[in-house]
C-alpha cells in the first residue's frame, strides 16, 4: 500500500522567543521488508539557522535544528510518500517464556536491534509490582511468547478506557495503570512495563495511523493521527513483532513507522529547549492518504 503523508506541528508564543534547539523525529523510516520511504522532506518555518540530519542509535532519522532570531511562531512540516508492505500471517515460532530467557542469555549481539536494550527499566518505563502481577495473571501455562504478547495486549484493551483528557505526555505509566485510562502513549508504556516485568523485551514505536471516518461520513482533512504501539522480542525465530494495545490488534499496513526506542523519551516527535516567556499554544494535523 502506498501512502502520501502530510503532518505539521505548530507552536505560537505570546512573547517573541528565540535561542532554541530542537530534535525532530517526524520523518517515516525505512524498515526492511515492511516499509519503504520513497521520498520525504521535513521543513521548518522559520528556516533554521542551523540544521543537522542524522540517524540516532536505533536507526531513526533525526533532524536537529537551532533558531537564533526571536519569533512568535514555529512550524515543523513533513511530506512523505511511503510504501507499507503487507505481512502475511506467520507461524508462531516463538518459545515459551522459560526458553525465551535461555535464548536471551545466548544472544551475544549488542547492536541497535538487540533485545537486551529493551528488557530493563528505561527513562519512562519502570516495571512495578502491580503491573508485573497483572501480566502474570494473564499467563497461560505453556503459552508461547507471542501468545503472551497477544493475550496481555487484549487484556489491557478490555480493562483500560481510552480517554484523551485523562493524562498528559508526562503522566507516569503506573498512574495511568492504576486509573485504567489514558491514550495510546499510556497503553503502550503500560504494556511495555508489563512485558518487561515477566522477562519479555519490549519497546515503543511511534508513527502515523490511517483512520477511517464513521460510516456515512466524509473523511476530514487533518483527522488522521500520530500514534504509538509496542514491539516485543519473541525469540531468535520469532524476532520482533508489533502489537497495538489501543486497538487490540497486530500492527498492519495502516501503521506507518517513524521511530523505535525503549519508550517515548527515545522517540518524541519534538524535543528540545527554547528561551521564551509567557504562554504558548500548539496544534497538529496529520493526513495519511492511501494511493492504492
Amino acid at each position: 500500500m502506498l501512502y502520501d503523508i502530510t503532518a505539521s506541528i505548530d507552536y505560537a508564543y505570546n512573547q517573541p522567543s528565540g535561542l532554541g534547539r530542537t530534535l525532530l523525529r517526524l520523518l517515516p523510516v525505512t524498515v526492511p521488508g515492511a516499509q519503504r520511504l520513497i521520498a520525504g522532506a521535513l521543513t521548518t518555518a522559520p528556516v533554521a539557522a542551523e540544521r543537522i540530519d542524522r540517524l540516532d542509535f536505533f536507526g531513526n532519522p533525526v533532524t536537529e535544528v537551532a533558531f537564533r532570531d526571536a519569533t512568535r511562531s514555529a512550524s515543523f512540516r513533513v511530506q512523505a510518500r511511503v510504501e507499507r508492505i503487507a505481512q502475511a500471517p506467520a507461524l508462531d515460532l516463538s518459545p515459551p517464556l522459560k526458553r525465551l530467557a535461555e535464548e536471551l542469555y545466548d544472544y551475544d549481539d549488542l547492536g541497535p536491534a538487540a533485545p537486551h536494550h529493551f528488557l530493563g527499566p528505561s527513562e519512562r518505563v519502570r516495571p512495578t509490582a502491580a503491573m508485573t502481577a497483572y501480566a502474570r495473571d494473564h499467563l497461560a501455562r505453556g503459552a508461547t511468547t507471542l501468545a503472551v504478547v497477544q493475550a496481555l495486549g487484549g487484556a489491557l484493551y478490555r480493562d483500560m478506557r481510552f480517554d484523551a483528557t485523562a493524562t498528559t505526555v508526562d503522566t507516569d505509566p503506573s498512574e495511568a495503570f492504576a486509573a485504567r485510562h489514558g491514550v495510546c502513549q499510556d497503553f503502550s508504556h503500560i504494556m511495555i512495563a508489563c512485558l518487561r516485568g515477566i522477562g519479555i523485551p519490549a519497546g515503543y514505536v511511534s508513527g502515523y495511523l490511517r483512520t477511517s471516518p464513521p460510516e456515512g461520513e466524509e473523511r476530514l482533512a487533518g483527522a488522521d493521527a500520530m500514534h504509538a504501539w509496542v514491539r516485543a522480542w519473541c525469540g531468535v525465530e520469532g524476532g520482533w513483532v508489533e502489537f497495538d494495545p489501543t486497538n487490540d490488534l497486530m500492527v498492519g499496513s495502516d501503521h506507518i513507522v517513524v521511530a523505535v526506542g525503549r519508550d517515548y523519551d527515545d522517540v518524541a516527535p519534538v524535543k528540545g529547549v527554547l528561551r521564551t516567556a509567557g504562554r504558548s499554544a500548539s496544534g497538529h494535523s496529520v493526513d495519511v492518504i492511501p494511493l492504492g
